[in-house]
């Protein structure tokens, strides 16, 4: 057992849900960042501005997704080169074969793949083949084998989640924004997450409803101690930087989360807000102005499609209440109460402590 833990340590094989749960998944969601989200801005910005090129190189961007997060995974895998340069064929296939759980398929076979190439890079005097060789035959066979049912299994749980929320808007609404933003404030990927579920429609709302509570909620809250640095840093960047205060004291955390089971089925009964743009934008709130970005997204496809007349007023209505309007006003609310019964004091929201 001694030589096996010697190996794996020489080998930067660290087998462990912090390396692999935190940190492959929060590079896969950058990777996602990096290919599908930034094209489908760029195609949605030329077809509305009559720009050809933007159309063109979004739909590329788009197209490289699979091996953009297999690359990204292997990077935050400290993958050698030559493996990490093999990922690009493991994310194709594995993405590919997916379907519509293709991020997921992509997370499990490429963390698999990147291992394996790890364990016999630099172990032969062939290593120029004999790493990718091992990388590539380990990705893409395991994408033939398993990544078609992970991508089936994933997607009947995201549908399964939209459906539920459809049949149950006020509940799952709740349930969906409570959960999807504690992920995003905790240092794990809610964007990957919501990806890998296709998480759209009414459930994508709540999804974004719930990343705008914490972000925008803390942002707020926290004002006093951080000043206009604090707001923008949380209000467009992420609330993840609360997180050494929420270990702390917990009791930080109360304000946004009730306020993102207040505007979760708000959004869901109330406004109808559906995200029915990428999958990952569900997951990003207002980091970015990703998730807004996301919704007009999928307004635009929904007109294109026919199955939507166009974008009303209420819709922007809809948008800028659940992303910023009630989460400024909610937080505050409920943080007030939490103060007044000593539970949080001035400092305990401070990013940056001497």
């Amino acid at each position: 057992m001694s030589n096996l833990n010697d190996f794996l340590k020489r080998k930067n094989i660290e087998i462990s849900l912090h390396r692999y749960g935190i940190e492959a998944l929060g590079a896969m969601a950058s990777g996602l960042f990096c290919s599908l989200l930034i094209g489908t801005i760029m195609s949605t910005l030329g077809k509305q501005l009559g720009i050809e090129i933007l159309v063109d190189v979004g739909g590329y961007a788009a197209k490289m997704s699979g091996p953009a997060m297999a690359v990204a995974i292997g990077y935050a895998l400290k993958c050698p080169p030559l493996v990490l340069f093999s990922m690009t064929v493991v994310g194709a296939a594995a993405n590919g074969l997916g379907g519509a759980g293709g991020p997921l398929a992509v997370l499990i076979i490429a963390i698999i793949a990147a291992e394996c190439g790890k364990a016999v890079s630099k172990e032969t005097r062939v290593d120029i083949l004999v790493t990718p060789f091992v990388t590539v035959f380990a990705g893409v066979a395991l994408s033939l084998l398993i990544a078609p049912p992970i991508g089936k299994a994933a997607a009947s749980a995201g549908q399964l989640i939209m459906f539920a929320t459809e049949l149950q808007p006020f509940a799952m609404g709740i349930l969906v924004s409570v959960i999807v933003g504690i992920c995003l404030t905790l240092p794990i990927s809610s964007a990957a997450i919501c990806a890998a579920l296709g998480l759209t429609g009414l459930a994508g709302g709540a999804a974004v409803a719930g990343c705008c509570a914490q972000m925008v909620g803390f942002a707020v809250i926290s004002y006093k101690e951080n000043g206009v640095g604090g707001l923008v840093s949380q209000g467009i960047g992420t609330s993840m930087l609360q997180m050494g205060n929420i270990v702390r004291n917990p009791r930080v955390w109360i304000a946004p989360i009730v306020t993102s089971a207040i505007t979760g089925p708000l959004a869901t009964c109330v406004f109808g807000l559906q995200m029915n743009g990428p999958a990952v934008s569900s997951g990003m709130g207002t980091c970015g102005l990703v998730g807004q970005l996301g919704v007009y997204a999928g307004w635009i496809s929904d007109v294109s499609a026919g199955n939507k007349e166009a974008i009303t007023a209420f819709d922007w209505t809809a948008l800028i209440m659940i992303s910023f309007v009630l989460p400024a006003v909610i937080t505050p609310l409920i943080h007030a109460f939490v103060r007044k019964a000593g539970w949080v004091k001035d400092g305990d929201l401070t990013l940056i402590r001497n």
